[in-house]
Parts: structure tokens; sequence; C-alpha cells
């Protein structure tokens, strides 16, 4: 008999929260930093799919799952030497060459961690409360060959995973799985500051204006790094700017890292002296440097530039 749940299934999402909810109808598990995974478990035949519907098993030839007929809702990840989940390396993963493919998977291998089950042998589990479908899940993997997430009932053991992991994710115990809606789940990600160097600009789309500023850190060896840009600058911010930034160019032009969505001049920036500091809030880091655009807190005129190291990446 077929599973009674078919790819693709859309999977339930988190709706973002500054602040993690209390009450006894929530549960709390860490935040990943990787590929959200649907894997379809028929007896021998495996199939992953991702967030998008689309298949994922080609790409992980390392996963293995236990025998049965079931399907998990999960992450696909890469964990981090220092910790964490290394992203950049999980999206080398995607690449059409077989033999890239294999090599990286010995090199730096995935592994899935489960954290909802929504079908066992000929059941369907959409309509069945989150701490039951939990139970079953624990049941099923008792064994460590697919790990499932941690979880706690307690808000207080979840704050620590919003000071060193990705954040956390709240989950309602009582609701059903909604595949494709934002209910019966929260998410609450981890939200680090550092200070950096302002290393430059890039001009916003009207004349006159500033589109976003590009961050620098220094190493131990005094060499800077650029590592960031702002975004979400305030429509009188991009127009005051290029006034206060003008005294420190210095004539010179700097590039972004090769994109398949931007073309050069869209990458190219305005250098700047190395003399302005801002503190920024970010959140994703890969491969030395902030995925996603940072938010401006404020301007340091205390703080020597020198004094932005990279060691606040890593804190």
């Amino acid at each position: 008999m077929p599973l009674p749940l078919k790819p693709p299934i859309e999977p339930q999402l988190a709706r973002s929260r500054p602040e993690l909810p209390a009450g006894e109808q929530w549960s709390y598990e860490p935040k990943y930093d990787g590929f959200r995974c649907i894997a379809f478990v028929d007896g021998e035949e495996l199939m992953l799919q991702s967030r998008s519907g689309k298949p994922l098993g080609r790409y992980f030839p390392e996963l293995s799952f236990p025998e049965g007929r079931y399907v998990l809702d999960g992450e696909i990840v890469i964990d981090a030497d220092e910790g964490g989940q290394d992203f950049d390396a999980l999206q080398q993963r995607i690449h059409p060459a077989v033999s890239r493919i294999t090599m990286l998977s010995e090199q730096t291998p995935a592994r899935y961690v489960a954290f909802d089950l929504l079908a066992h042998d000929d059941d369907a589990l959409l309509e069945t409360p989150f701490d039951a479908r939990r139970a079953a899940l624990e049941s099923l993997l008792p064994d460590g060959q697919v790990a499932v997430t941690p979880l706690t009932l307690e808000r207080d053991q979840a704050e620590p995973w919003l000071r060193s992991g990705e954040g956390v994710v709240a989950k309602d115990v009582t609701a059903p799985y909604r595949p494709g809606q934002r209910t019966g789940m929260v998410k609450v990600k981890r939200v680090r500051t550092i200070d950096a160097v302002v290393a430059g600009y890039r001009p916003g789309k009207e004349p006159d204006t500033v589109g976003s500023l590009i961050l620098a850190l220094y190493d131990d060896a005094g060499q800077m790094h650029v590592v960031g840009h702002s975004s979400g600058l305030r429509a009188a911010e991009k127009r005051s700017l290029p006034q206060k930034l003008a005294p420190y160019e210095t004539g010179k032009r700097g590039h972004g890292d090769p994109s398949r969505w931007k073309n050069e001049k869209e990458l190219e920036w305005i250098e700047l002296r190395p003399e302005l500091v801002v503190e920024v809030t970010f959140d994703h880091t890969s491969g030395g440097r902030i995925r996603h655009g940072t938010k401006i807190l404020r301007w340091r005129e205390d703080k020597p530039p020198l004094e932005c190291k990279l060691e606040q990446m890593r804190s």
C-alpha cells in the first residue's frame, strides 16, 4: 500500500516574533540554519523534498533512514567546526556534477534532523496534535540513526538557544499540521550586534542617495575584511548620507563577490577611508560574511576603527 501522503507537501511555516511566547501550550526547539526537507520513506525507497517541492536526494547521497513507511519533516544541515551549522558548505552541495557531490559528501557530510512526523504506516497524522506527533516521532527514531531535535516545555530552558544558536522555534502542542500555513508555530531569531567599519557605500537608485553601507572588520594582523552590507535605510538617511560620507571618499571603487543576480555596475561600491564606525544588528553568517543585510543601530564616534575585530562574529 502506498504512503498516505505523497509529494509534494508544503511544510508548515512559522511566524516571526521578537520574543518567545509563554504558556503551557508551547514547546520549544532550537532553530537550524539548513535546508528544510520533507523525507518520504517507503521501505528501501527514499524521496527528499525541498521546501519548494523539488527533489533533493541526489545532492545528499550520504543520508540514510531506517526502513519503514513514514513521512518526516526536518532539516538537512552540515555541522560547522566551531559549532552551529555551515550554510555555505550546504549551498555548495547543490551542484550538477555527480563527482563533485560525491567528493563533498565525504569531505563535508550532511545529516538530517527530524522535528515532526507527518505520516506513519497507513496513517496520515496532519490532524493529530503536535505533542502526539512528537511522541510518535521519538518512538519511531529511538536509536539515533536519524537525529531528533531537542525539545523543552520550559521557556527558560530555551533561552540559551537564543544566545548561542540560530534562534528558537516554538510550537503549539495542541495544533495540527497545516501545510503551507503560518499557524501553530513561532520563530524567534537570534539577533547579534557588532561594531563595524564603514568601508564604502553603494549609491541608491535615486540620484544623490546612498543605497547601502559596506561593512568591514579587522583581523588580528590589522588586515581589513569586508563582511557584509547594511539594509533598510530610511528615506531621510539615504538623502542625508552622501553629504556625511563625501569627505571620506578615496576616489577608488570596490567590488562585491560575483553574483548571478547582479551585474558588475550593481556590485560596485564607492570606497571610503576606514574612519567611520557603526553598530549594527545581524542574524545569519556564512563563510565569514553576514548573509543578510544588517540594520544600523547607531554611529559610534567613540569607537576606534581598529577595535572593530572579526572575533565579534564568533561571539
